[in-house]
C-alpha cells in the first residue's frame, strides 16, 4: 500500500477536494425534485426530517465510500481486492460498480447535452418571447432530432474527457473549482432575482414553512420514507464516484470532517436551487412540477414572464450546465483511472478508449426518444433511458452502498477496527467507536428497505402478478449480495476483528 501511496495523484488543495467530491454529488435530480417534494411534502416540515435522514444514512456511507478509497488508495476496480482477506468474495462487487459508472453515463452525457441546447438556445436568443405550447414543441422537437442531441452529446463527451486527459491537478481539479465557484455566484444572483418577483413570497412559504396539513394529507410515514429516499441518493454513493477522490485524499485530516463539508455543500445547492424555482413559479400562477418538464418547459414559461428573459434564462442553464458537467468529469475520472488499474493500460489509452465507447453507448438512450422510441421496456410511455435509471438508481446505487457499508464493519470484510484507524487518521472530527452497532444493523437495514420500497413503487401499478415476480428479483439480488459478503476470508492480523 505504501508504494501504491507514494506514487498516487493527490489534490492540490483541500478546497479542490471539496468542490470537486460536491461537484459530483450535485446532480440535477437535486435540482429538479428536491424543491418539488419538499413543498409537496409539508415544506419547511420535510426539510428538517431530510435534514435528519442525511445525517443517519447518507453521511455514513459517504464516510465509508471515503475510506475505503483513501485506504486502498485505489478506485474501486482495485479497492476491495488490497483490503479484503485472502479467500473472500468481496472483489466481485467491484464489478457492479464499474458497470454502474458506464450505465449512469449512458443517460447522463445526453441530459448534460439538453442543459447545454438550452444555454445556446437562449444566449443565441432563439427561445425567448414565445408562448407556452411552442416552449413545450422546442423540447418535443429535441428529442425527436438524434443529430442534435448527438452533437450535444458529443460536445459533453469530448470536452469533459479533453478536462480528464489534463491529470487531476491541472485539469479536473481547475476547471472543476472554477465552474463550482461560478455555479454558485451564479444560483446567487437567481435567487436574488427570484426573491424580488411579486408574489414571491408565496412560494417561499410553499417551500419552507412547515405545513401539517400537507403533512398529514401525505402521511408522516410516507413523508418520512421519501426524505429518508431522496437523502440516499442524493449524494452519488454506491457506485464508487465519490471513493476515487476518497483515493486521492492526503492523511492530514479525519474524513468524517471531509464528507460533513460535502454534505453541506450538497445541500447548499439543492436548497438554493428551491429558492431559485419555487418562488418564480409561484409569482406567475405556475405550479412547480417535478422532473424534466420542470426545466424544460415550466421554467422556460417562467421565464418568458421575466424582463431580460434571455439573460436569466441563459443564466440558469449555464448554472445547470455547470452542475451536469461536474458531475460528468468526476465520473469520467472514475472511469478512466478504473480501466487503466484494470487493464494496466496508459492514461492515454484510457481516455481514447473511454471517448469512442462511451459515445458509442450513449447511443441507445439518445435514439430511445425517436428511432428507437417503439422499445418501451416499462410499458406505454417509458424509454431506454428509463431502463438505465432503473438498473443504476434502483439497484446498483442501494447494493453498492449496502457493500461498502458491510465492508467496512463486518469481520470477514476490511474489519472495524482498520475502518476506524483510516477515517480518524489526522486532524479534525472523529467517528467514534460506539457508532459501529449503527453502521452494522441499522444502516443496511434502511439501504435494504429502501431498495425494496423503490421496486414496489416502481411495479405496484402494474399487477401483483408482475409486482410479484419483480419484488422476487429484488429479494433474489439482495440475497446474492449478502452471500457474497459472507465468505469466510482467513483473518490476517488481529485488526481484522
Amino acid at each position: 500500500m505504501e508504494q501504491s501511496t507514494k506514487s498516487r495523484a493527490t489534490f492540490h488543495s483541500r478546497l479542490g477536494f471539496l468542490l470537486v467530491s460536491a461537484g459530483c454529488a450535485i446532480g440535477l435530480g437535486n435540482v429538479w425534485k428536491f424543491p418539488y417534494i419538499c413543498g409537496e411534502n409539508g415544506g419547511g416540515a420535510f426539510l428538517v426530517i431530510y435534514l435528519l435522514c442525511l445525517l443517519l444514512l447518507g453521511l455514513p456511507i459517504l464516510i465509508c465510500e471515503f475510506t475505503i478509497g483513501r485506504g486502498s488508495r485505489r478506485s474501486i476496480s482495485q479497492a476491495m481486492n488490497i483490503l479484503e482477506q485472502p479467500g473472500s468474495r468481496w472483489h466481485v462487487t467491484k464489478y457492479m460498480g464499474i458497470a454502474g459508472n458506464y450505465l449512469l453515463m449512458m443517460f447522463y452525457t445526453m441530459v448534460a447535452g439538453w442543459m447545454l441546447y438550452y444555454a445556446y438556445l437562449y444566449i443565441s436568443g432563439k427561445i425567448t418571447s414565445v408562448s407556452a405550447d411552442e416552449t413545450a414543441l422546442f423540447f418535443s422537437d429535441m428529442l425527436d432530432s438524434p443529430g442534435i442531441m448527438i452533437l450535444f452529446a458529443a460536445i459533453v463527451i469530448v470536452l469533459c474527457i479533453g478536462i480528464c486527459a489534463l491529470g487531476l491537478k491541472n485539469g479536473i481539479e481547475k476547471v472543476t473549482k472554477v465552474m463550482m465557484l461560478l455555479l454558485m455566484a451564479l444560483m446567487i444572483v437567481l435567487v436574488v432575482n427570484s426573491l424580488r418577483l411579486e408574489n414571491a413570497l408565496e412560494g417561499v412559504k410553499f417551500y419552507l414553512v412547515p405545513d401539517l396539513q400537507r403533512l398529514e394529507e401525505k402521511g408522516i410515514g410516507s413523508v418520512a420514507f421519501a426524505a429518508m429516499t431522496h437523502a440516499f441518493f442524493t449524494l452519488s454513493v454506491g457506485i464508487g464516484a465519490m471513493e476515487i477522490f476518497g483515493s486521492y485524499i492526503e492523511r492530514k485530516r479525519r474524513l468524517m470532517g471531509e464528507a460533513v463539508n460535502v454534505v453541506i455543500l450538497d445541500t447548499s445547492i439543492a436548497f438554493m436551487a428551491g429558492l431559485i424555482i419555487i418562488p418564480a413559479c409561484f409569482a406567475y400562477g405556475i405550479h412547480p412540477d417535478a422532473g424534466p418538464s420542470l426545466l424544460f418547459i415550466t421554467l422556460p414559461n417562467v421565464f418568458h414572464h421575466m424582463e431580460a428573459s434571455r439573460i436569466w434564462g441563459s443564466c440558469f442553464f449555464i448554472f445547470m450546465s455547470f452542475a451536469a458537467l461536474s458531475t460528468v468529469i468526476a465520473v469520467f475520472e472514475n472511469i478512466i483511472t478504473m480501466t487503466v488499474e484494470l487493464g494496466s493500460w496508459s492514461r492515454k489509452k484510457s481516455l481514447l478508449v473511454n471517448l469512442v465507447l462511451i459515445f458509442a453507448l450513449s447511443l441507445p438512450a439518445i435514439l430511445g426518444f425517436n428511432l428507437l422510441s417503439g422499445f418501451q421496456p416499462f410499458g406505454d410511455g417509458s424509454t431506454v433511458m428509463d431502463l438505465e435509471d432503473f438498473l443504476v438508481s434502483y439497484n446498483i446505487l442501494p447494493l453498492g452502498s449496502l457493500t461498502f457499508v458491510l465492508f467496512c464493519v463486518r469481520k470477514n470484510g476490511w474489519g472495524w477496527n482498520n475502518f476506524l484507524e483510516e477515517v480518524n487518521t489526522g486532524t479534525g472530527r472523529r467517528v467514534p467507536k460506539w457508532i459501529r452497532g449503527y453502521l452494522t444493523y441499522v444502516v443496511p437495514t434502511l439501504i435494504c428497505l429502501i431498495y425494496l420500497k423503490g421496486y414496489y413503487d416502481m411495479f405496484a401499478t402494474k399487477g401483483w402478478l408482475v409486482l410479484s415476480a419483480w419484488m422476487c428479483l429484488a429479494v433474489v439480488l439482495l440475497g446474492l449480495i449478502f452471500w457474497i459478503c459472507s465468505a469466510a476470508g482467513k483473518r490476517q492480523t488481529k485488526k481484522q476483528q
